[in-house]
């Protein structure tokens, strides 16, 4: 069977993108709002490459320091709507260091059991006692605080705000009643949320309404519907500062490349400033679900955000219709075991704002196409 992963594409990932030479429907990219592409965005990093150069050259508290750096994290703070934000070279790394270091052995770190790798990492990297609660269950998070918060100095619950293998909303509010409840801290991991749901793509604050502090500490990437690399925090003025001298990752790390930061910043400026951007977003991934639905095709968890799974079932049969669907112009990849439990095997759509109706039929269409040629019966809506 031909390999389905690190196949090169040749060009932005936007709705389409070029593969041997070919354009084909893209349905495997993490570009949401594409901004990676963009004229704006692209003219902002050249400029950015005329006056900094290519690199920080160094660590930001030593002599990488850049005010494109300050402007971008003040554009993130008034953007997810907290008092300071702070930047740092990449996305995984961020939740590495942040998890593996904010908390010590007299803390506990509680974290929803679908969390993304470098949640895990962190907390192996911690001092901390880690406990594990089931996807998105309040309930059973209230079970473990009644009975151990009074043990621990400080306790840090994680969430994120959608999650990337099944594409479903965190019930958000409900933990954010819990962390006051029980005096914890609560981080939301954002990168699959921010930039794809809310009016300006803020995320979990503005979809749910929440208010200011009601997150303690946001994390997002920057390598996902901004169009660059790099990942930041957010939150108060106070935790932002004592994580600008403290944070090792971001300590002896330099800095991210001017033109990421300048592309960054360009990329939330426009998302401020256009509703336009999200509103293409928002109605692409309706009638992806719509279209999904039509052909009883098993969307896992999905609902409202821009990343669609479509259940196949064995490893096998994932691998052999994303190779079939390649061949036939439309790129998706698959997510197997360990990523999605075992049987449980799919083919991972993600939406983006440049799509278009036409060729999300044409995709699904093919998927069916592809499934009656190879004898497979995929798993219908349940």
């Amino acid at each position: 069977m031909e390999n389905p992963y690190f196949v090169a594409h040749d060009s932005p990932l936007t709705d389409t993108s070029v593969m041997d030479g070919q354009r084909v429907l893209n349905f495997g990219s993490y570009n949401y709002v594409a901004m990676s592409g963009r004229p704006e965005v692209m003219d902002a990093a050249k400029a950015a490459i005329d006056k900094y150069g290519t690199s920080a050259s160094g660590s930001r508290l030593l002599a990488g320091e850049k005010s494109i750096y300050q402007d971008l994290e003040s554009e993130i703070a008034a953007w997810k709507g907290t008092e300071a934000a702070l930047v740092l070279v990449g996305g995984h790394s961020t939740n590495v260091t942040f998890v593996g270091n904010f908390c010590g052995k007299n803390d506990l770190i509680v974290y929803d059991a679908l969390a993304h790798n470098s949640i895990d990492q962190g907390c192996r990297l911690s001092e901390a006692t880690v406990k594990p609660f089931p996807h998105d269950d309040p309930e059973a998070l209230e079970s473990i605080l009644r009975t151990q918060r009074s043990k621990f100095e400080k306790v840090l619950i994680i969430i994120e705000g959608a999650y990337s293998m099944d594409g479903d909303i965190a019930n958000v509010p409900a933990f954010v009643a819990l962390k006051k409840k029980y005096g914890c801290f609560l981080m939301v991991d954002e990168a699959h949320s921010a930039c794809v749901i809310g009016k300006t793509g803020g995320g979990v604050d503005e979809y749910f309404g929440l208010n200011k502090g009601d997150v303690d500490i946001h994390m997002g990437t920057l390598s996902k519907g901004l169009g660059t690399c790099g990942g930041y925090l957010a939150g108060s003025a106070n935790l932002i500062n004592y994580l600008r001298y403290n944070l090792p990752g971001f300590v002896f790390s330099v800095g991210i490349s001017p033109p990421l930061a300048a592309a960054t910043l360009k990329a939330i400026q426009l998302l401020r400033k256009d509703p336009a951007i999200m509103e293409a977003l928002h109605n692409n991934i309706d009638a992806f679900m719509e279209e999904a639905h039509k052909r009883n095709l098993n969307t896992c968890l999905a609902g409202h955000t821009a990343i669609i799974p479509i259940l196949v079932g064995s490893d096998e049969n994932a691998f052999l219709l994303s190779n079939m669907l390649r061949h036939k112009g439309v790129f998706v990849p698959p997510a197997v075991f360990p990523a999605v439990p075992r049987g449980k095997a799919r083919l991972r759509f993600c939406v983006v704002s440049a799509h278009h109706r036409e060729q999300i039929v044409e995709a699904l269409d093919k998927l069916l196409e592809a499934a009656q040629e190879a004898g497979i019966q995929l798993p219908a809506t349940e």
